[in-house]
């Protein structure tokens, strides 16, 4: 089991994202069922005082108040670090920027058959689609800077996703209405491709190889 002193440090992490405005203190605040409607706005509105965030640390653990936290560790030895393997690459995850978060993941669900994993933030701010291996993230920005690049700048994609039947899964998708970057197309690289474009302008690959 932790010791209290890992616990105290959770609590000034969090007293340190709320002062710096980390809308992601937001999921953690609401945890506490008085503040359980509050949006991510009133959450950085709150007077945030380390009493709160180890309330909060406290609920995380599973006890209702710090003090029954403090109890239930009384005694607890600092576990030693297990020895650290080779470092080895294992994912990578894309990142949409996106002006709407919720309504970018309704797009991959509604049009291109993703499922929602989840959505951070009132109102979402971060979010998670996926479908079959693939999974893809989406971040709030005010201004989606890179797609404008990207309407502008012919075949400059966002993300390639490697497909097992490129041909059914553009008719899948012609079904829907999704609106085509560019059709599928044979190259002479080997590649047969698609191009979809997000209703941010967000331009994504479907490509079959061989």
């Amino acid at each position: 089991m932790p010791t209290i002193e890992t616990y105290r440090k959770q609590a000034k992490l969090f007293l340190r994202w709320h002062r710096e405005r980390d809308y992601s203190i937001g999921e953690r605040v609401r945890r506490l069922e008085r503040y359980r409607s509050l949006t991510d706005q009133e959450v950085l509105a709150l007077k945030f005082t380390l009493a709160l965030a180890q309330e909060i640390v406290a609920v995380e653990a599973g006890y209702q108040r710090w003090a029954d936290l403090k109890a239930a560790t009384a005694g607890a030895t600092r576990t030693p670090r297990a020895p650290s393997s080779q470092p080895f690459l294992k994912k990578v995850t894309p990142i949409l920027l996106v002006h709407n978060v919720e309504s970018s993941a309704a797009f991959f669900q509604q049009k291109l058959g993703f499922e929602i994993d989840f959505l951070h933030g009132l109102p979402p701010f971060y979010g998670a689609v996926s479908r079959d291996g693939v999974c893809l993230h989406l971040r709030f920005v005010h201004q989606p800077f890179f797609a404008q690049v990207a309407a502008q700048e012919k075949s400059l994609i966002i993300v390639s996703i490697e497909v097992a039947n490129v041909q059914d899964l553009f008719k899948e998708f012609k079904s829907r209405n999704v609106e085509f970057a560019q059709k599928v197309t044979k190259h002479p690289w080997g590649g047969t491709d698609f191009h979809v474009r997000d209703p941010d302008g967000n331009v994504l690959s479907f490509v079959a190889y061989g």
